[in-house]
């Protein structure tokens, strides 16, 4: 069973055993358009699958990861400690792009990351978008608390975590993370394309950046693209024609949309889940989340039948 590589803002783990119990006994191809960490698509490891995020760093990372993945792990391998001094041979040794003064390692990788948003753009080569998937990899592991933050120019912006051993290699994850991936198609687009992609019997699990519980609340907008009301609302008319067509919808978000969700008769829960990222560790408590879907309760799994941990 693979497990996701990288650490990411509203990783689902610990709603799995939720989300299983709401899955459809069987269905055919398996679609989710807001991929992120993976946590449900590198659990379930289904056969057939679509998986998409409008990142293309991310989207670039998963490609290498099914393509080159010891290519990927040997680049890795030759990364250094976070905290030992730039490399004089590589770019941006003394200062960044910006002028700000590099007196670590990390903050050379990071700024080395952060051409695409300040520098030339897009990476051409296969050598360059491998190298821009190792250091994907390489700052999420050793980052501030795993957190992928994006300014509004697109830049890469957490500082230096604090790890005693830090394993920003990962091995074992990125070859079993490959396997996984090796059956599905990825995709660098809008979520809508499963209008296109998915056939009655299919399944397609949403799970879209948050909708605030609160004005202040928004720490789901991770990427400089944020998502906004008006993308939810789509979000929900694009759910509504899937289960239209017959095909099997499971989405996640906050609280506050419960009451649209119901009023769209799709079957609506309210879970708890820990956040997975959180300044304070003491302050990573429950927050208010739902579940909903299209997939009677005659029709679904059901809790005993998820299995996939317990094996």
């Amino acid at each position: 069973m693979a497990k996701p590589v990288l650490k990411w803002a509203g990783g689902k783990r610990q709603l799995l055993d939720e989300l299983y119990a709401r899955f459809p006994e069987s269905f055919d191809r398996y679609h989710e358009p807001f991929l992120g960490g993976g946590a449900v698509f590198f659990d379930l490891e289904p056969a057939e699958a679509t998986v998409n995020d409008t990142n293309p760093r991310l989207v670039n990372f998963y490609e290498q990861v099914r393509d080159r993945p010891e290519a990927l792990i040997d680049r890795l391998r030759e990364f250094r400690d976070p905290e030992a001094d730039p490399d004089p041979d590589l770019p941006f040794a003394e200062e960044t792009r910006r002028g700000a003064e590099v007196e670590q390692y990390y903050y050379q990788q990071r700024a080395r990351f952060n051409e695409r948003a300040y520098g030339d753009g897009w990476p051409e080569s296969d050598d360059d978008r491998l190298e821009e998937a190792a250091l994907l990899l390489y700052l999420n592991r050793t980052c501030y608390n795993g957190l992928y933050r994006e300014n509004a120019d697109g830049g890469f912006n957490v500082p230096i975590g604090r790890y005693a051993d830090p394993d920003w290699v990962q091995a074992d994850r990125v070859r079993a993370a490959a396997a996984a991936l090796d059956g599905a198609e990825l995709r660098n687009g809008d979520f809508s394309y499963v209008l296109e992609a998915a056939d009655p019997g299919d399944l397609v699990y949403f799970d879209p950046p948050y909708e605030p519980m609160s004005p202040t609340a928004d720490f789901a907008e991770y990427s400089a693209a944020g998502f906004d009301r008006a993308d939810q609302e789509r979000l929900l008319e694009v759910a509504v024609e899937l289960d239209e067509r017959d095909v099997w919808v499971v989405l996640s978000n906050s609280g506050v949309t419960y009451d649209r969700y119901a009023e769209a008769d799709f079957f609506v829960e309210r879970e708890g889940a820990t956040r997975a990222i959180n300044s304070d560790a003491n302050s990573r408590g429950e927050v208010d989340e739902i579940v909903a879907t299209n997939v009677p309760e005659s029709e679904r799994r059901g809790p005993d039948q998820r299995a996939l941990d317990d094996y």
